[in-house]
């Protein structure tokens, strides 16, 4: 499978989560996530399918292609708190989508992972412009990669909030995601931190968390 089958699988089981009875009944409830109530929380997850979707439907514009590390460099979310602008928007975004009730953003989603599956698989590799991040653009599977990223750790986070058991992902998915996740932990904590929580507890930092 390539990226785009992989994303395709992953979003599948994120929509199939979207659905499940125990989200709609936590849904006004606190999410795991501090400050993000599980509507909300379900609205930024289906948010990286059926934004997806409309991001790709707008023209491709000149901004600059950068690479997956240059696109987390530039990205203001990342290791920005709690209550930083950005995180604030983003939360604001969710609650947005989940206004209209599980059910309504199920089915958007799902018109979205519709749409999406019928178009993807041949659909040129281009820039995609992230005007919602800044001026730059990511090529179409390198943004794949990043909505996948998404996917699986907000599906975890979900799932938590809601009470289910964690979902579980096609194994493409997951080492796609997982590798992103180990290069971003190694720009953030270096080689040898990384290393050693992977291969020495006695030596193990505290920490490696990418985000």
């Amino acid at each position: 499978m390539g990226t785009r089958d992989d994303f395709l699988a992953a979003a599948r089981v994120a929509a199939a989560l979207l659905r499940e009875p125990a989200v709609a009944e936590a849904w006004d409830g606190p999410s795991a996530l501090p400050e993000f109530s599980v509507g909300g929380l379900a609205g930024h997850l289906g948010f990286q399918i059926a934004g997806l979707a409309a991001l790709l439907a707008e023209p491709p514009g000149d901004e600059e292609p950068v690479s997956l590390l240059d696109h987390y460099g530039r990205s203001s979310w990342l290791g920005a708190g709690p209550d930083a602008e950005i995180n604030v928007r983003i939360r604001g975004g969710g609650e947005r989508a989940a206004q209209g009730g599980p059910e309504a953003l199920a089915a958007r989603v799902d018109a979205a992972l519709a749409e999406l599956s019928a178009g993807l698989p041949a659909a040129a590799e281009r820039p995609v412009p992230l005007r919602l991040w800044g001026a730059w653009s990511l090529m179409l599977d390198d943004l794949l990669v990043t909505r996948m990223l998404e996917l699986v750790v907000h599906a975890d986070d979900l799932a938590v909030s809601a009470g289910v058991p964690e979902p579980v992902f096609p194994d493409e998915a997951v080492a796609t995601v997982v590798g992103l996740l180990a290069r971003l932990a190694v720009r953030r904590h270096g080689p040898v931190a990384v290393v050693r929580a992977l291969s020495r507890a006695e030596r193990a930092p505290a920490t490696i968390a990418a985000l």
